[in-house]
């Protein structure tokens, strides 16, 4: 009962710990971090652990699904470059000087752990840029670009982390022996996301009852990510390939009356898991700190800070290079993105440099490792480092940053937005364009009153005639806004923005009687 009671006053700290980070225009998980840290120190201070394994699939796959399904494929697929030289070429060249810098500094360190300790603190985690980033609301291009390499740097860290863990077991290590396995990994991820996708799918479509289907959702989102590790695949990959091909079916055979609670149980859950993965990283500093033997503290704490400046210089480096290169070559061709968006900037390849702020999944992986593992402690005592100094330093100072930058875009999410409601509420009137009864008035009242931007008032008429003429007009208008998304001229955030006012509007002619 002391453990519950303990939890509870933990989750209701954190809460008024993150509304006050709000309050003050702080980014909440460096509060909740910090906090954390600070509490692990007080007398009687409470002790939770949570088991390595767990922490991963607890607090990474929900927090990645959840963001992989609002992800857009098409801008994903418009911002490919600056993505994949984050998710690939810095994450390696992290790994690479981390390594080096451990061995420099403990030069009787072995190449395997010392690459492993790379690898754990390679990643910015998804949490952690999601969190901060979606309260300073930077240009569209800058977020996109950012959150795509939350989705998918994990993947790529964890498996150099795996292999080399692997290599330490095995006593050697050889690309010719871990090629294959690391290529199966990320072929089988590929492959097994969108099957298994499918599969829910056709399971979830024969589920009416709104609470069962909210808990198929979460006990499938848990064990794609199980079954992926069972396997051997990439419990990222396959969790992000899974939520985006969910996302591009699942809204058209989704009724609204189950997607509206769907989305706020899933919204506040994410809050929950976030609030105490934050916290939960802040407690772990005694308990990091007391497993340590005294005479190895002192050098322990020295590769910890040079490590935290090696992860944070890396990443300046290698891609204000790369937007470097990219404004030579927008200068020498032209700049012709396939929409309107952001021209890359020195400005914003500040911010893209500046947001890698670490999380849960460096410290839950140095905390996975074998405790016979060569220089454990020094792993887990640097990943908490990297995560509570990245999230302090970058964290608290991404929003100065980007104010003193002043760094806008002209809306694209907005123009879209007005240019689905335009098509919906076209599509919604012609398909009663003739009718000219009462009944047909008070729908196009209706559908122009929520489909306008301007005040959400206005209802409808009562009635079975109104209710076949509103659900028709509905239904052409989800049709030409799923065309539109289809066809690209709408992201995924300004699909998702349009799908919740037409669920509104189906919900509201649900509320009428018949």
């Amino acid at each position: 009962m002391r453990q519950l009671e303990a939890l509870l006053g933990l989750v209701l700290a954190a809460v008024i710990v993150a509304a006050l980070a709000r309050r003050v225009g702080a980014p909440y998980p460096v509060f909740l971090a910090l906090g954390g840290a600070l509490l692990a120190f007080l007398p009687g201070a409470p002790s939770f652990t949570v088991p390595p394994e767990l922490a991963l699939a607890l607090f990474i796959a929900p927090v990645l699904l959840d963001a992989a399904y609002d992800a857009s494929p098409r801008d994903l697929k418009d911002n490919w470059a600056p993505i994949t030289s984050l998710v690939v070429f810095a994450v390696v060249l992290t790994t690479a000087a981390v390594a080096l810098v451990a061995r420099i500094l403990l030069p009787e360190m072995p190449w395997a752990p010392a690459i492993a300790l790379g690898a754990v603190v390679a990643p910015p985690d998804a949490a952690a840029a999601t969190a901060v980033l979606r309260q300073l609301r930077p240009p569209h291009r800058i977020l996109t670009i950012l959150e795509g390499e939350s989705l998918l740097n994990d993947a790529s860290a964890l498996l150099i982390y795996r292999l080399t863990v692997g290599a330490v077991a095995a006593n050697g290590f050889s690309i010719r022996t871990v090629a294959p396995t690391f290529m199966l990994a990320v072929a089988g991820s590929l492959v097994a996301g969108p099957a298994l996708g499918w599969l829910f799918l056709r399971l979830i479509d024969r589920v009416q009852h709104v609470p069962t289907a909210i808990i198929l959702q979460f006990v499938s989102t848990f064990g794609v990510w199980m079954l992926a590790d069972r396997v051997g695949l990439s419990g990222v990959l396959t969790m992000v390939c899974f939520a985006i091909a969910v996302a591009r079916t699942s809204p058209e055979r989704t009724p609204a009356r189950i997607r509206i609670p769907t989305y706020a149980v899933w919204e506040t859950v994410v809050f929950v898991l976030n609030i105490l993965a934050f916290i939960f990283i802040g407690l772990q500093i005694r308990p990091i700190l007391e497993s340590l033997e005294a005479t190895d503290r002192g050098r322990y704490v020295v590769v910890s800070v040079a490590v935290l400046l090696t992860v944070m210089v890396v990443r300046l480096a290698w891609h204000m290079s790369f937007n470097t290169v990219v404004r030579w070559r927008h200068r020498r061709r032209g700049f012709h993105p396939p929409r309107p968006m952001l021209r890359p900037t020195i400005g914003s390849g500040l911010i893209i440099s500046w947001a890698g702020m670490r999380g849960i999944v460096s410290l839950a992986a140095a905390m996975a490792l074998p405790s016979v593992f060569p220089y454990r402690d020094l792993i887990v005592l640097t990943a908490f480092s990297v995560v509570l100094g990245t999230l302090a330093i970058q964290g608290l100072t991404l929003k100065p940053l980007l104010r003193a930058l002043d760094l806008h875009d002209d809306d694209p999410i907005g123009r879209e937005l007005s240019a689905a409601r335009e098509r919906a509420l076209r599509a919604g009137l012609a398909t009663f364009e003739h009718d000219r009864s009462s009944v047909a008035d008070a729908v196009r009242e209706e559908f122009t009153t929520r489909l306008v931007p301007g005040p959400r008032e206005g209802g409808g008429a009562g009635g079975s005639a109104y209710a076949e003429i509103h659900r028709a007009a509905l239904q052409a208008a989800r049709q030409a806004v799923l065309a539109m998304r289809a066809n690209d001229e709408i992201g995924d955030d300004a699909f998702h923005l349009m799908e919740e006012e037409l669920d509104w509007l189906e919900m509201a002619v649900r509320s009428e009687p018949e």
